[in-house]
């Protein structure tokens, strides 16, 4: 089977009907700061304890995979031992996910207004950026400049430019990175938000959670919920790959990807199954379709939304093969920090790509089985925990397969059809 570098270029941006003016609000190509004020931005904020009672009340989670509470995270940095520290983390590690970019390179202003309600609700005068992506550095200089000309915020915004590797956004990373050292997991405790930058308290956020907070601001609370479910308000911006209509999409909590898929014009009768949260949460098969796209819903499910990546799956891909994909992306991406995590990917990469080529026998799948949950919980950071996830998911929702592939042979893969390296990758257009 060959491999290849193939990436879905991006190109299709939308907010699904009754989204309304939030995260794409119709912008095409660069929001300047005049078009981002006349729409009601950098207003002022008169009360910070109201602001975040607010944020409270709008349920908003962060958007960075593991959709922890935003408020409890402000407060819980806010009184913390220090003088605070804020960054807008915008190092978009997974490789099916375009997002964070998309943001970054077109309503940079949104981002930063979502720092500075961050700074002030926290009380923090540090704020930064930290890219990996040198266009979206660009354009957050860019927009730096012309918030500086026109006098809205006076504080000194640091921007960060780290090569882009799997690991560099994890929050520990964040923090080494911007405290002079390599972006590499850290061992926790201390976590961030209790010994960060400089040793001080520090937010570490996702720019797509940031970017929410002007939407909160602007709409309150209750306006915020007008959209998505009851636990999960709002909407979340998905990547979507491996269907005709491959696109960046602004989605309701709460939506199905059978509905999303609709919308977009896009059969299902093909689906073999979705690839969810990016490479984090592993295979689903067809009964995905039907689960809502919310964190409640795909945790029930076995699954999670993570960075709200999703992968189409169609009959002429063999999950046994792309879970050997993910897993070998695993393998090469590592930190090499954390020696459980070094050799179960590995180990784990062998037998999913033994599996593929019919070389791998009942016991290598009992050895498999015996990792996915072993080694879980392991690593410095959540490399490993992904990768056991690959592995789980697929025994679990495909056992059928896995079987054939041990016993007989496989129609799809011995077909000879491509698998991309890594699989389902995504990308904006240049400039």
């Amino acid at each position: 089977m060959s491999l290849t570098a193939d990436v879905h270029v991006t190109t299709a941006v939308a907010a699904h009907p009754g989204v309304g003016a939030r995260l794409v609000a119709g912008v095409v190509g660069r929001e300047d700061l005049h078009q981002y004020l006349s729409a009601g931005g950098y207003a002022a904020v008169e009360d910070a304890e109201h602001l975040l009672r607010e944020v409270d009340r709008a349920g908003l989670r962060g958007r960075g995979g593991a959709a922890f509470p935003t408020a409890r995270k402000l407060r819980t940095v806010r009184t913390g031992r220090g003088v605070p520290v804020v960054v807008a983390n915008g190092e978009e590690g997974e490789p099916a996910s375009v997002k964070d970019r998309w943001l970054l390179r077109h309503r940079p202003h949104l981002v930063l207004d979502g720092l500075r309600l961050a700074a002030l609700a926290t009380g923090s005068g540090d704020p930064h950026v930290y890219v990996s992506d040198p266009a979206s550095e660009s354009s957050v200089r860019q927009a730096l400049r012309e918030v500086a000309a026109a006098g809205l915020w006076d504080a000194a915004v640091t921007v960060t430019l780290v090569e882009p590797t799997y690991v560099a956004g994890e929050e520990t990373a964040v923090v080494r990175a911007l405290n002079g050292g390599p972006a590499l997991p850290m061992d926790k405790p201390p976590r961030p938000y209790e010994s960060g930058v400089a040793g001080r308290p520090t937010l570490v956020s996702n720019v797509e959670t940031l970017a929410n907070l002007p939407l909160v601001q602007r709409l309150g609370a209750a306006g915020y919920r007008e959209v998505g479910t009851a636990a999960a308000p709002g909407t979340f911006l998905l990547t979507l790959t491996g269907c005709a209509a491959s696109g960046l999409y602004e989605i309701p909590f709460g939506q199905t990807p059978r509905g999303v898929l609709g919308w977009l014009g896009e059969e299902t009768g093909t689906v073999s199954g979705l690839l969810m949260g990016g490479y984090f949460s592993g295979v689903l098969g067809r009964r995905a379709l039907d689960i809502p796209l919310d964190y409640d819903s795909l945790k029930a499910a076995g699954s999670g939304l993570g960075c709200g990546a999703v992968a189409v799956l169609s009959d002429r891909s063999c999950p046994v093969a792309v879970s050997a994909a993910v897993m070998a992306y695993f393998a090469r991406e590592n930190a090499a920090q954390c020696g459980s995590c070094f050799n179960g990917t590995a180990a784990m990469s062998a037998v999913l790509e033994a599996l593929v080529e019919h070389k791998a026998g009942a016991d290598d799948v009992r050895r498999l089985t015996h990792w996915s949950t072993f080694l879980r919980g392991r690593g410095a950071c959540g490399t490993l925990d992904g990768a056991t996830n690959v592995a789980a998911s697929l025994l679990r929702e495909f056992p059928d397969l896995v079987a054939t592939h041990v016993d007989g042979t496989c129609g799809i893969c011995d077909a000879g059809v491509r698998v991309t390296d890594p699989p389902y990758a995504a990308a904006l257009p240049a400039g």
